[in-house]
C-alpha cells in the first residue's frame, strides 16, 4: 500500500471515476466537493452517476477513499487534481468558471511542495495561466466515455500529460502514481496535451462521419454498411479498432464542444476549419434520421394521430445523461402524436412533453403502437423478441437504426424493420 495521498476536486462524473481508480491502484485517495449531502451520499456508495462496475470496485477499495466537503482536508494531499466536469451550453461552449473557482480554492490550501493537476478539457493555453510554479503545475487529458468511465480511468490507452518544459521529466510522485497505471505516458508542452484530447475528438468525430455518410449509401444502393466494416478492419491505415459503426450524430456534448473549439480556434489564428462546420451539420442531418424514417414509412400513411413508442431517452447506452440526446430531438418533433417512452435509467421531469407517456418497461411501452422507435442501444432492448413485440403492437414498423433486434425474426413475424446502412 502507498503512503502517497492523491486528491481530487470535485465529485461529478470526472472527478468521482478518477478518485475509485486511484484507490484502485493502491493510493490513499482524499476526494473533495463543496457539497455536504452529495459527499455523505457517495460515501455511502450512493452514487449520482451510472458506469458498469463501479459499486462493486467501490466496495473493494472503500478503505482507502475519503469523501470530504472540507477543503483544507486536501493540504494532505502530495498530488491534487482538479477534476469537475466541464458543461457546455447548446452551442457546445464550455463554462470554464466553475473550474477556475475550484483551482482558486485548491490553491488557497495547496500543501507547499504538492503538485496540481488539471484533469478538466480546457482550451490551448489555459493551463498556462495558472498562477503556479511550473515545476508544481501540470495538465492530464482525460479519458472519460460515459458508460465505459471506470474501464478507461482504470486501463487507459495511454496517459497524456503536459507540462511548462515537455524535456523535463516529470516529479517523482506524479511520475509513480502514472506508473501504477502501466500504461505509455506522453509528455509534452501544456498547450499541446491540451489541444491533443481535442485532436482526439475530431478524429473520432471524421469516422463516425465516414460511418454515418456510407451507410445512409448503403440503404440507397442495396448494399450492407456492416458487410462493408471488416474490410475496412483489416486495412492497416484504418485498423481493427476503428470506430465505424453509423449512428444517430453526435450527442452527448464532448465532442460538439471540440467542433466548437476548432471553430473557434481557427477563426482566432486565421486558419481554414470548413470541414468541422460540415461536421456539425452533418451531425444534425443524422439526428433528424428517425424522423425522416417515421414520416415515410408511417405518418405519411397514417390518417391523423399516431400511436408512437420510443425506446431508449439517454444519449447513448450506459449512462442517464441525455444531453443532446436523438431521442428528446425525436420526442419534441411530435406534439401531435402520442408517444409513449422507456428507458431503464431515465428519469425525465414531468411535463416536458405534454404528448408524452412514460412507461413501465418496453413491452408496456410498445402497446398498441402504431411504430416502435429504438433510440437508445440498450443491451435489454436485443433480448426483445419480435413475435412478443408484434403482439403488443396495433402497427408493423419497427425503426431500429442499431439493429437491435433479430432481423431474421423480425422477419418471420411480419416486422419491417429499418437499420442505419440497410435498404
Amino acid at each position: 500500500m502507498s503512503e502517497m495521498v492523491i486528491g481530487f476536486a470535485g465529485l461529478t462524473h470526472l472527478g468521482l471515476i478518477s478518485a475509485v481508480a486511484s484507490a484502485a491502484n493502491g493510493f490513499q485517495t482524499v476526494a473533495f466537493a463543496n457539497d455536504p449531502p452529495l459527499v455523505a451520499a457517495i460515501a455511502e456508495g450512493r452514487f449520482p452517476i451510472l458506469e458498469p462496475d463501479l459499486p462493486e470496485t467501490f466496495a473493494k477499495h472503500r478503505a482507502r477513499l475519503s469523501f470530504t466537503a472540507h477543503l483544507q482536508d486536501l493540504a494532505a494531499c502530495d498530488v491534487v487534481y482538479i477534476a469537475l466536469d466541464v458543461v457546455t451550453n447548446d452551442q457546445g461552449q464550455s463554462d470554464l468558471g466553475p473550474v477556475r473557482g475550484m483551482i482558486d480554492a485548491v490553491l488557497s490550501v495547496l500543501h507547499p511542495t504538492a503538485l496540481l493537476v488539471v484533469l478538466c478539457q480546457v482550451p490551448p493555453g489555459f493551463t498556462r495561466t495558472i498562477p503556479l510554479a511550473p515545476e508544481r503545475l501540470f495538465y492530464q487529458v482525460e479519458t472519460l466515455v460515459f458508460g465505459r468511465a471506470l474501464e478507461r480511468a482504470t486501463q487507459p490507452e495511454r496517459i497524456i500529460v503536459g507540462q511548462a518544459d515537455s524535456r523535463q521529466p516529470l516529479p517523482p510522485n506524479l511520475s509513480r502514481f502514472l506508473a501504477s497505471f502501466g500504461s505509455p505516458v506522453l509528455p509534452m508542452r501544456y498547450e499541446s496535451a491540451e489541444l491533443a484530447k481535442i485532436s482526439i475528438n475530431i478524429c473520432l468525430i471524421a469516422s463516425v462521419s465516414v460511418a454515418n455518410m456510407m451507410a445512409e449509401l448503403c440503404s440507397h444502393l442495396g448494399a450492407d454498411w456492416s458487410e462493408i466494416v471488416p474490410a475496412l478492419r483489416l486495412d492497416k491505415r484504418i485498423g481493427p479498432h476503428a470506430y465505424l459503426k453509423p449512428g444517430l450524430g453526435i450527442s452527448g456534448g464532448n465532442l460538439e464542444r471540440d467542433m466548437e473549439n476548432v471553430r473557434r480556434l481557427a477563426g482566432v489564428v486565421g486558419s481554414e476549419a470548413g470541414v468541422a462546420r460540415a461536421w456539425m451539420a452533418d451531425s444534425a442531418y443524422r439526428k433528424e434520421w428517425p424522423l425522416r424514417q417515421l414520416h415515410e414509412r408511417v405518418l405519411a400513411r397514417h390518417q391523423g394521430q399516431a400511436r408512437i413508442a420510443v425506446l431508449g431517452l439517454a444519449y447513448k447506452e450506459n449512462t442517464a445523461s441525455t444531453k443532446n440526446s436523438p431521442a428528446l430531438l425525436l420526442i419534441a418533433q411530435l406534439p401531435n402524436h402520442r408517444v409513449s417512452a422507456y428507458d431503464p435509467v431515465v428519469k425525465l421531469e414531468p411535463g416536458l412533453f405534454p404528448q408524452l407517456e412514460i412507461a413501465p418497461d418496453a413491452l408496456a411501452a410498445c402497446r398498441g403502437a402504431d411504430v416502435v422507435v429504438i433510440i437508445t442501444p440498450w443491451p435489454e432492448f436485443a433480448r426483445l423478441d419480435p413475435a412478443r413485440l408484434v403482439k403488443e403492437m396495433a402497427g408493423r414498423v419497427v425503426i431500429d437504426p442499431y439493429a437491435m433486434l433479430d432481423a431474421d425474426g423480425c422477419r418471420a413475424v411480419g416486422l419491417e424493420l429499418r437499420v442505419l446502412g440497410r435498404d
